[in-house]
């Protein structure tokens, strides 16, 4: 057998191969927008399969973008924060890192959300099974607590009264009906619808392996993007004002999930995002 190719070497093979495959068009029977099909991964990942949604009233079709960063390393995370997919909109390729520990009280299984009292925590709850630090990957979802139906209720009580909850609703919730086992693999999934309904498509590949060393080039955001890291420590981020329902009762909410940008903003989320990067 040959040597062990070490794991900075691995992830610029990774790299190397990848490529950005565009999205393209499926008619519809009616009147309705085409679909678009667009795929993430240079190869299949289960939990990563492409959503199909017609594109809202408004919405241009995918384009070219004018990237800074070629490599990215992110976490899983559950409905991430507007800075996460800022990153994402400005990046060529990203890795998702499910080799690395489970750290609780992070995006990883926490989001925030918008309320007329203020930004509210959405956990999910894992199971603990007593081994110590568990990968990410294997990290498996509680079904204690009937949190699906919690969190959905929370969803449609906080966005019911914005502009596009409505539209965009169908696609989130039959999700949270689906029994996930696995954390990661939740997270994924409403990961490929959000980055369906921005018309996000950078080519993304998964690490079932800790990602120990960064590759140069690469910007690793794992532990920058954290709700225990103000985001004034992100160089490249910048928080970027615009609409929220309850605004005038509690001000502006920065770096909320982006599930609250795009209830609130529908498509002119992506020209958020284009602007809130630095």
């Amino acid at each position: 057998m040959g040597a062990t190719r070490p794991a900075s070497e691995k992830i610029q093979l990774l790299f190397s191969r990848v490529r950005i495959i565009p999205p393209f068009s499926i008619p519809t029977r009616d009147a309705s927008p085409p679909l678009v099909l667009a795929f993430f991964a240079t190869k299949p990942v289960s939990f990563l399969m492409p959503i199909l949604k017609p594109y809202p009233p408004g919405l241009p079709p995918p384009h070219s973008i004018k990237h800074y960063t070629v490599v990215i390393i992110l976490s899983s995370a559950y409905l991430a924060p507007i800075q996460y997919y800022a990153h994402l909109y400005a990046a060529d390729h990203a890795l998702v890192d499910l080799g690395e520990h489970y750290v609780k009280q992070t995006y990883r299984n926490r989001c925030y959300i918008a309320t007329p009292s203020g930004a509210q925590p959405l956990t999910l709850p894992v199971v603990r099974d007593g081994v110590g630090r568990t990968p990410m990957g294997k990290v498996r979802l509680s079904d204690h607590g009937d949190w699906r139906h919690l969190h959905w209720n929370a969803l449609a009580s906080a966005y019911e009264g914005s502009p596009y909850f409505e539209y965009y609703a169908d696609d989130f919730r039959p999700l949270y009906e689906h029994p996930f086992e696995y954390l990661a693999d939740f997270n994924a999934a409403l990961h490929n619808v959000v980055l369906s309904l921005l018309s996000l498509t950078p080519s993304i590949e998964v690490s079932r392996d800790y990602v120990a060393e960064v590759p140069a080039g690469a910007a690793d955001l794992r532990n920058l993007v954290s709700p225990k890291v103000p985001v004034e420590h992100d160089a490249q981020f910048r928080v970027q004002p615009y609409y929220q329902v309850f605004k005038e009762r509690t001000g502006f909410l920065p770096n909320l999930s982006i599930v609250d940008l795009l209830f609130n903003m529908g498509p002119e989320s992506r020209m958020v995002l284009k602007q809130s990067l630095i």
